[in-house]
């Protein structure tokens, strides 16, 4: 592992270069303590929660919801044997009640909006000025090279923020269609007390104080499940690790013809993995090892739900730092069904629906979303179905030994009686859901690669051998269809997750590794000459793969980057957001309009594996970066 942290200074739009925070001292001694374990818990003691949706306040601004939502610090039962835990979270207030603001304390409310129906939320940042896992950011300042980033030469290492902010926060709506100044990228970020990283925006500034922000959404999706979470330079790992991320739904009063499960039949599940120390606390241990040792689903450890014999939408998010989740349902007493594993469909991924697929398992990176519909009536009343998860070593494909395993996760108890009659939702089979048309390459559709290179084992990695900070190299013009081809000679598969737009994967193909990976060392040794760049051609050692079952035919905002292999996505249309939201004055995009895409590994992210990239005008300046 790169290390936990990491990250430096990114471009203002239409700015060449990037002030860089302060060069890191090396050599300094890196955190060096015992790693921790979870003390034994019992499953299944503890009921799982539901996050609360928040409250909007439809009167602010008009034509859309308003929200205010703080960040603050917070108490949190895990497990019912554990004592509470110090967390970070979101808290929505209440325009009906001042003094009852919706939160857990960890994580934060659902914010349910209807598609093309504009939200505005102001954010404020009351956290303390003092990290909850402070070693980490000491670490990184005094320059540990394990988690410091480290671009490879001929770039000089940078600390990832201001040798006086501890804290600093910025919201990201993943998957949303957004413009750059809502859009929540790391050097938006700004700290409890006020101090602004390089590219801080905020709409109405006359509104906010210095530890606010203010963005727009425009909320042009199709019905999907998005999310929010915490994206501060350097720290997002952390940030989202203590507790830093909510769901964020769209629906379309159109769904309500589908026949799919709703109200208390649809069922949110927020999948982390945690480690807590014997006090019941937050234990960050990821700069000892790859992953955490305890399932958590929307802040239980090994919840469980008490269900009916009937259909249920089951909607997963992999909120995890670093962890892939293969996962299925076993059905206890094991001679309930014949194969014990209780099939289900998927409905829908990141960007919403697509056509039913019957499936037993499902492998779900970070940042993924899918929509399964479980039918528990084919099980036997009494019957315990647990979710589990299996085959997926930390980092994924990874080695076993590598990292904590976690086979149960929660449970499912089949115990409560038919209310209302008969299920009468629609099969799965007999839906009939808003189809996604694929996206078919022209013969001259541009493609723009993209490396995951790392310098060294356990080093830091970036993409095409370039650091975060570095100006943007990739303009890409309004309203083009670009293939991206994502080329990770590592071992490890990484998810990379693009802003603004939806994608679909094409393909992968699989690569002799070893020799482009040395031939690139050697690019990058000659001085990088563009006419040395080694040709993905010719280092093919099979023909494409299409896409796998379960995100073919699917629009997605996040996409497995498998390794020694070459994945390629298509993106039909770079067209941000220009109109104004709720006559608020600078709420649309104006071009240059820069974005990020980066691992959602997120020690990955910090250590510097994220780069931006440029829409810009017809005929203004385009190219660069890894292209033909």
């Amino acid at each position: 592992m790169a290390g936990a942290m990491g990250g430096a200074a990114m471009l203002p739009q239409g700015v060449l270069g990037a002030r860089a925070y302060a060069e890191t001292a090396h050599g300094s001694v890196c955190p060096d303590m015992p790693v921790t374990h979870t003390p034994r818990l019992t499953k299944y003691v503890d009921p799982l929660p539901t996050p609360l949706t928040a409250v909007s306040d439809p009167s602010a601004y008009p034509g859309a919801d308003y929200y205010e939502i703080t960040m603050r610090q917070g108490s949190w039962h895990f497990h019912r044997d554990l004592g509470p835990a110090t967390v970070w979270g979101y808290w929505a207030n209440n325009p009906h009640d001042p003094h009852k603001p919706t939160g857990m304390g960890y994580l934060g409310p659902t914010i349910s909006v209807t598609a093309d129906h504009p939200t505005v939320v102001k954010y404020r940042n009351e956290l303390p000025t003092t990290h909850l896992f402070q070693f980490v950011i000491d670490a990184i300042r005094s320059g540990c090279q394990e988690l410091t980033p480290t671009p490879p030469p001929p770039y000089k290492p940078s600390l990832p923020f201001p040798s006086d902010v501890n804290v600093w926060n910025v919201v990201h709506q993943h998957g949303g269609f957004t413009a750059p100044q809502s859009d929540g990228m790391p050097m938006q970020s700004f700290s409890p007390d006020g101090i602004h990283a390089e590219h801080y925006t905020t709409l109405e500034p006359g509104r906010v104080e210095r530890n606010e922000a203010i963005f727009g959404y425009t909320n042009h999706d199709r019905s999907c499940m998005l999310w929010y979470h915490d994206h501060g330079m350097g720290m997002t790992s952390l940030n989202v690790y203590a507790g830093l991320a909510g769901l964020w739904v769209i629906r379309d009063p159109a769904d309500d013809r589908l026949g799919l499960p709703r109200g208390e039949f649809e069922v949110p599940l927020i999948l982390q993995d945690r480690t807590f120390h014997a006090d019941g606390s937050l234990a960050y241990t990821m700069t000892l090892r790859e992953g955490e040792d305890t399932p958590v689903v929307n802040g239980k450890a090994y919840p469980f739900l008490e269900v009916e014999r009937r259909r249920y939408r089951l909607r997963f998010l992999n909120a995890s730092n670093e962890r892939f989740w293969r996962l299925r349902f076993d059905a206890y007493p094991r001679d309930t069904l014949p194969e014990v594993t209780l099939p289900f469909w998927l409905v829908g991924t990141d960007g919403g629906f697509r056509d039913p697929l019957q499936m037993l398992n499902f492998l779900i990176s970070p940042a993924e979303r899918y929509d399964l519909i479980v039918d528990f009536s084919q099980v036997p009343m009494g019957t315990n179905v647990r979710l589990t998860n299996y085959h997926a070593p930390v980092h994924y494909p990874g080695m076993p030994g590598t990292g904590p395993q976690i086979r149960e996760i929660m449970e499912f108890r089949v115990v409560k009686p038919l209310s209302g009659g008969a299920d009468r939702t629609r099969p799965p089979k007999e839906l009939r859901l808003p189809k996604v048309a694929s996206v078919k390459p022209k013969p001259h559709t541009r493609r723009r690669q993209w490396v995951t290179y790392q310098h060294k084992l356990f080093g830091t990695m970036t993409f095409n051998a370039v650091p975060f900070e570095a100006p943007s190299e990739d303009f890409i013009e309004e309203g083009s269809t670009e293939i991206w081809e994502y080329i990770n000679p590592n071992h490890d598969a990484h998810p990379m997750h693009v802003h603004l737009v939806n994608f679909q994967v094409l393909d992968r193909q699989p690569i002799d590794a070893a020799a482009y990976q040395a031939d690139y060392e050697k690019w990058i040794d000659g001085g990088r000459k563009p006419e040395d760049l080694p040709v993905l051609d010719n280092y093919f050692t099979g023909p494409p793969i299409p896409p796998d079952p379960d995100e073919a035919r699917s629009d997605k905002d996040t996409f497995k980057s498998y390794p020694e292999t070459v994945t390629r996505i298509i993106i039909e249309e770079f067209t941000p957001p220009t109109g104004t939201i709720a006559s608020i004055p600078g709420s649309g995009t104006k071009l240059p309009a820069q974005y990020i895409h980066h691992c959602h590994i997120l020690e990955h992210e910090d250590d510097d594996l994220m780069r931006p990239w440029t829409i810009v005008g017809h005929g203004d300046h385009g190219g660069g970066g890894h292209g033909h």
